[in-house]
């Protein structure tokens, strides 16, 4: 298979480290420290197109097939030092704006995708509930029909975006006897919508800079037109939205991972030891060559999994095998950095502790590793 980038791409990724390493990482350490979202820089993203890439131009996207995404979302999490701030760009188009793009019909698209990809409107992705985790069986967020519509009510957790988005993509029961399949519908619901309300809001380990928070659906009246695809279709439009975020979330560690890989090697270049530079020693040089060889491993399997998407029925098994073993293998080169920087590593100001915080939680959203080994597992008829 051959992943060589082409002019566009190589012009494309270009493009975007550029513009995030001018635009986007000024000022990250205090945003960090303070749990702040960083609007601005959210909507030069949206000016940048990060926030539409894989939407046809006519409904104001990039119409970038599911590899050059991979390509562009690598030079965002390389030019960005803000993950923050990636990850919420991420959590926003492929959990929110794919399912739109691919389920919705035309006039959905025409009335929420222009705003979607400029990022004028933020949007929240609002599956999981405190109590069933990454059990969606379990879901109790129930949808009643009613006069020219659905009443929504129910909560979810750990909404990424929660806090400052305008539009939510809400899976709701709507057919308890049917379960998941079958069972279970998609709603786009605007959150100013009576009845909807932020809960709390979460303090992160890391991804600070991504707002997070618990939503509450209080008999909240859906019209029909914010249906996302079709009644009861709602589990295989998740499945999907999750291959989506597992292939392509994962190119924004392989960006950070490169960061890492070179800042390294600079270090382990000027910093001195027992009178000779500390690359000299094995002990150092294999570690670096280790997180060379993770990074490599990953972004293959990255690529295989973007490249598989819409194309290949076994696009959830590649996703899966490429999110457990790239969100691993970023925090296992994190732990390396820290190591070989020592004390300079573990203090704030050299990036490498809070792309460690970060990168820990890469193991856990879009579903736990073992959560992908079992999708893996169900692959291999196990």
């Amino acid at each position: 298979m051959d992943f060589n980038f082409s002019a566009d791409e190589e012009d494309l990724r270009n493009r975007i480290v550029r513009f995030a390493q001018k635009e986007l990482s000024a000022g990250v350490v205090g945003r960090d420290r303070a749990h702040e979202f960083p609007r601005d820089l959210w909507d030069k993203c949206g000016q940048m197109g990060l926030t539409g890439l894989p939407v046809p131009e006519s409904y104001g996207g990039s119409d970038l097939a599911p590899l050059s995404c991979a390509v562009a979302l690598e030079a965002l999490g390389y030019g960005c030092t803000d993950g923050g701030l990636a990850f919420s760009v991420c959590a926003h188009l492929l959990a929110c704006v794919v399912p739109v793009w691919k389920h919705g019909d035309d006039a959905m698209k025409q009335r929420y995708l222009p705003d979607l990809c400029a990022g004028r409107l933020i949007a929240v992705n609002a599956m999981t509930e405190a109590q069933t985790g990454s059990d969606p069986f379990s879901m109790t967020t129930r949808a009643e029909p009613g006069a020219g519509g659905y009443r929504v009510s129910g909560s979810k957790i750990f909404c990424s975006n929660g806090p400052v988005a305008k539009l939510a993509v809400v899976y709701a029961v709507t057919d308890k006897g049917k379960g998941y399949h079958g069972g279970i519908t998609a709603f786009l619901i605007p959150t100013d919508s009576a009845g909807f309300s932020v809960g709390q809001q979460f303090e992160k380990m890391g991804l600070r800079t991504s707002p997070i928070s618990e939503l509450v659906l209080d008999q909240v009246f859906v019209p029909e037109a914010n249906i996302i695809g079709k009644v009861g279709g709602g589990g295989p439009i998740f499945a999907e939205s999750m291959d989506w975020e597992r292939a392509l979330l994962g190119a924004c560690h392989l960006g950070s991972m490169q960061r890492l890989l070179e800042g390294s090697i600079r270090y382990s270049r000027t910093r001195k030891q027992f009178g000779q530079l500390i690359c000299k020693n094995q002990a150092v040089s294999h570690k670096i060559a280790d997180m060379k060889v993770r990074l490599e491993a990953a972004r293959w399997l990255i690529f295989k999994a973007a490249s598989s998407l819409d194309v290949s029925r076994e696009a959830g098994f590649h996703a899966a095998i490429a999110k457990l073993f790239t969100s691993e293998a970023f925090v296992d080169s994190a732990r390396a950095g820290i190591q070989l920087m020592g004390g300079y590593g573990y203090m704030v100001e050299s990036e490498v502790e809070r792309v460690m915080r970060d990168a820990l939680g890469s193991t856990i959203y879009s579903g736990t590793s073992e959560m992908q080994r079992n999708i893996i597992g169900r692959w291999l008829g196990l």
